[in-house]
Order: structure tokens, then C-alpha cells, then sequence
């Protein structure tokens, strides 16, 4: 028994060290002063602003093909006819998307009758109406949005990304 005693008090005995050691080395750090952090600037893509269309020339459940942004990167401009997620325009139901598919790039086709987007690759599918998530399938992330604006005249530019564009490491090259 006595023994057993002993370990216990040695091992008492390493746990207090261990904790003063602990609480000595946060006390030091908190009270020396630390050399001024260097300034970090932020990465951000820089977004060209794209024309893609005109209002007047979309039709409700229509799609129009675009590139945005650039001419590697094809995608869908569509004029859902009901307020959505990401949407502009005088109603807020224009929104556009890549059509290449987040799991491995095949590309997408519109289905207007349950407004999705169905790749035919892997079966994966994104619902239009909610900011192109993915309702099913293989891909890990949702479909990459193209972030909209309407100008005075109605004309619709496209002004960046919210998700990565597949196949890439940067949206803009």
C-alpha cells in the first residue's frame, strides 16, 4: 500500500509543477511586450464588371448563355419570375450561374420544370431558386453564383463570384 502512496503523491507532485510551469509561462507572456504584428493585407480577387444582358431581353424561364468571368468560364443568366437569393432587377428574380459542375466540371443543363440544374456526369443537381445549393448528388459545394447588378438602363453586369468556379484556384486569371 505504501507503494502505491508514493506514486500517487509523485504523481500530485508533477501535476502541480506541470500547472505552475503553465501558469508562470501565460502570466510572462501576457505582461513582456510583444514586437508590433506585421500589417497583413488581405488577398481579394478583382472582379471584372461584364455586361450580360439586357432585361428586356430575358423571357421567364429562358436561360441565357453568358461567360463570366471570362470566356472560360460559361454559365446562365435566367429570369425566374419570384423574388430569390442573390436575385436583381425590379422583381429580384434575375440571377445568374456557372454551368460547370462543382464535383468535376461536366457541364449543367436547365430543367425548367423543376428549376434545377442537372449534370449528367455524376447526377448531381442545384435548385436555381436557392442560391444554386445542391439538392443532390456528388459535388461538395453548392453551384458558383455570379453576383448581379442592374443599372438605370436595365442593363444586367456581372461583378463577381461567390463560390469557386471548378477548375480553378483563383475565379480570375
Amino acid at each position: 500500500m505504501k507503494k502505491c502512496d508514493g506514486l500517487v503523491e509523485a504523481g500530485r507532485r508533477q501535476f502541480l509543477r506541470t500547472a505552475g510551469f503553465s501558469v508562470a509561462g501565460v502570466a510572462a507572456a501576457t505582461v513582456m511586450p510583444t514586437p508590433a504584428k506585421a500589417a497583413t493585407a488581405t488577398a481579394r480577387v478583382a472582379y471584372p464588371s461584364s455586361r450580360l444582358a439586357n432585361l428586356t431581353e430575358l423571357k421567364l424561364d429562358d436561360p441565357v448563355n453568358v461567360a463570366y468571368p471570362d470566356n472560360d468560364s460559361p454559365g446562365i443568366l435566367l429570369k425566374l419570375g419570384v423574388k430569390v437569393e442573390g436575385g436583381v432587377g425590379p422583381d429580384g428574380d434575375v440571377v445568374a450561374y456557372s454551368v460547370l459542375c462543382p464535383h468535376k466540371g461536366y457541364p449543367l443543363a436547365y430543367n425548367q420544370s423543376d428549376r434545377t440544374l442537372s449534370c449528367p456526369g455524376h447526377y448531381s443537381r442545384f435548385d436555381v431558386e436557392k442560391a444554386g445549393q445542391e439538392i443532390w448528388g456528388h459535388a461538395t459545394q453548392n453551384l458558383a453564383q455570379f453576383v448581379l447588378r442592374v443599372d438605370a438602363k436595365g442593363d444586367i453586369y456581372a461583378e463577381g463570384v461567390d463560390e469557386l468556379i471548378y477548375g480553378r484556384l483563383s475565379n480570375v486569371l
